[in-house]
């Protein structure tokens, strides 16, 4: 059976080309690549897409301080966010603390629910799951849609633990920002779902991935995702 590719490019937070989880097949690779790397695939054969592109700011900007159990607080349901409910076999943690800027926090909060809203597109297979949409626009949108589709034809979906951690995040005037930041997917794995098999592989360099999105604040508050690269491997990210 094929292995599926987790990379939140346009690679799911989560290589836009983005590389954010296990492995999917290899068309995902392709077309996906540079649209979301969501599901994390230790292995070193998985497709790299633009793993190797630059990411700008990955050395600028305001860190947020290292702390294993703290993360940015999720935004107020009253904003109008989607509610996101995963099954108890996907587990997150966010190492990325609150900055004490409104602004900031903000996008860290948004970037995590954006993360999450990807994973439940593939948990329900539907590529047009309304709440990914809620928050990326454009390009990103696009990209993420294919991703998803992908873990929807292979009739899989993601399954592990996946952990984030050194965010940079930049806000500049009042409606854009940019964040970068890594994505450990060492015990995250893709799970086909008929028969039921979990593809587990091993950890490997390529398991941790580095991101840059670009967003922007929309009419309704949201800091929306319009792009986002990644770099697979990325000696930034390793542990």
């Amino acid at each position: 059976m094929d292995s599926l590719v987790r990379s939140r490019e346009p690679s799911p937070h989560r290589e836009s080309t983005v590389n954010r989880r296990p492995a999917l097949i290899a068309a995902l690779a392709l077309t996906a690549a540079a649209a979301l790397s969501l599901s994390a695939c230790g292995s070193d054969d998985s497709p790299k897409g633009k793993d190797n592109d630059k990411i700008a700011g990955a050395d600028t900007g305001s860190k947020a301080p290292a702390s294993p159990t703290a993360s940015a607080s999720a935004p107020a349901a009253s904003a109008g966010r989607p509610k996101i409910e995963l099954p108890a076999d996907l587990t997150y943690t966010f190492e990325w603390p609150k900055t004490g800027d409104k602004d900031k926090d903000a996008v860290l909060a948004d970037s995590e629910q954006s993360i999450k809203a990807v994973d439940l597109a593939i948990v329900n297979q539907n590529a047009l799951d309304k709440a990914y949409l809620y928050y990326y626009e454009g390009e990103a949108a696009a990209g993420t849609e294919t991703f998803v589709k992908a873990y929807v034809d292979a009739k899989a979906r993601v399954t592990g633990a996946y952990r984030y951690y050194d965010a940079t995040v930049n806000v500049s005037g009042k409606d854009s920002a940019s964040l970068v930041y890594c994505e450990d997917q060492s015990k995250a794995y893709d799970m086909y779902l008929s028969p039921k098999k979990i593809n587990k592989t091993p950890a490997t360099k390529n398991s941790y991935v580095l991101y840059s999105t670009q967003m922007h604040k929309n009419n309704k508050g949201v800091w929306a995702i319009e792009k986002i690269v990644s770099q697979r491997g990325s000696d930034k990210c390793q542990p």
